[in-house]
């Protein structure tokens, strides 16, 4: 197999560009698929799977390539000699001869092998910083070690069918046609799994909008919010609007959703997706501050707080926030998270639904957020069900979603008028 020396030199530098100036992978691997426009889809697919094969084992690596563990977090440790050593070791490992590159001039190939067989912790093995080995397994317990191999595997490509313009039998069907092999996952309805590597945004079938990119476990949290058809919907940490749409076909576009968050790009680029998939219930509004929630109180039949979070259920797909994340970087999530599931809880009425989300697997962010909401509003909310999807049983992301009920208004009691009195008594 012919190598292109141009093709991995961009590996050397899109891997610095996430390592030393911290951009993130998908936005990275984005910027050099526009500045190679001639590429082909063997380039690219070579490209891309070791860009994220390097950010996914980058520790293992890193000490396959020889070069000190204390080191492999340090920018200043990470230049083009280290990047060429790592890449020279993932190279390696996936079966491969080294192409006689001036790069990779000294790299001997059987002392990469010879360190595969090394006794070292399991946090190099697996590529995982110390601490967040450490709060995942203080959190998590005897349930982290089977999550942690789980994360370290590649995603699947996962499809939801928009229902409002086909069914999953009429998309399978379809993607059979234009050349793609898909498999229907049968306990969720709309979703299918992509059996080979492609480019889903430039088939056909998804500028038509006959369907969306989402994982299976984030395909069961609309149901879980019991939409219907003609309700008032709030989807108030709406991003892209993957959920959004989601909810939209479910309720047959019948009713009203509002779709808030706030970044207005988020919510320029969901109006696109509305476009595309037909999903004409669904308005857009931007954040500014509290009058927004103010204006709403009392008014959502049914609420989905998607919240930030540290995102650690979906590593899969983006390996390198294990390396951009900091343990104070999800206390501030934490108190950000219980924040808006106080504040925003206001905008349900009596009777109505609240489901809290996120792609996180730590109990502190999931259940110990509900338990503490329900400590301080307990007289006005109920926890109805909960939702934990763990990566390791499911083989998808792991989610956790919290069903919340706001207990109905009590009834005004009937005043009945004192009896008159003569004056006589």
């Amino acid at each position: 197999m012919k190598v292109p020396h141009i093709v991995i030199a961009q590996i050397i530098r899109t891997l610095h560009d996430i390592f030393v100036d911290r951009r993130y992978s998908d936005k990275a691997v984005e910027f050099a698929f526009k500045h190679h426009p001639k590429w082909g889809s063997r380039d690219r697919r070579l490209f891309a799977e070791s860009v994220y094969e390097c950010v996914r084992h980058w520790r293992w690596l890193w000490h396959l390539a020889g070069l000190p563990d204390a080191e492999h977090a340090r920018r200043e440790c990470i230049g083009d000699e280290q990047l060429w050593s790592v890449w020279a070791a993932q190279w390696i490992t996936s079966g491969k001869d080294l192409p006689p590159f001036d790069e990779l001039a000294g790299i001997r190939a059987q002392d990469i092998r010879a360190r595969t067989r090394d006794d070292v912790p399991a946090v190099v093995r697996l590529s995982l910083p110390d601490w967040l080995d450490a709060r995942c397994s203080r959190e998590l317990g005897e349930t982290w070690p089977a999550i942690r191999e789980t994360l370290n595997q590649p995603a699947e490509v996962f499809l939801r069918t928009n229902t409002l313009k086909t069914d999953r039998r009429s998309l399978k069907e379809r993607l059979g046609q234009d050349g793609f092999i898909t498999e229907a996952l049968k306990p969720i309805p709309t979703a299918l799994v992509m059996q080979q590597r492609y480019n889903v945004f430039s088939m056909a079938a998804f500028k038509e909008g006959l369907f969306e990119v989402q994982d299976a476990s984030s395909q069961r949290v609309a149901p879980f919010v019991q939409v219907e058809p003609g309700m008032k919907v709030i989807d108030a940490c709406a991003g892209g609007g993957g959920k959004t749409l989601h909810l939209g076909a479910l309720m047959q576009n019948k009713g009203r959703i509002l779709a808030l968050d706030v970044h207005q790009w988020k919510l320029n680029e969901l109006r696109k997706r509305c476009g595309r998939a037909g999903v004409d219930v669904a308005e857009t509004r931007l954040i500014e501050g509290s009058k927004t929630l103010k204006r709403l109180a009392a008014y959502a039949d049914r609420l989905l707080l998607d919240v930030p979070c540290s995102g650690l259920g979906v590593l899969r797909r983006n390996p390198d926030a294990k390396w951009k994340l900091s343990e104070l970087e999800i206390d501030r999530l934490i108190v950000e998270q219980q924040d808006i599931l106080t504040r925003y809880s206001a905008m349900v009425k009596p009777g109505g639904k609240m489901v809290y989300a996120t792609c996180s697997i730590l109990p502190s962010e999931n259940e110990l957020q509900v338990q503490k909401f329900l400590a301080a509003h307990g007289d006005d909310w109920t926890l109805e069900e909960e939702l934990k999807l763990n990566p390791a049983e499911t083989g998808h992301d792991g989610f956790y979603a919290a069903r919340l009920l706001r207990k109905p208004a009590a009834p005004a009691a009937d005043i009945q008028p004192e009896p008159a009195t003569s004056e006589a008594e």
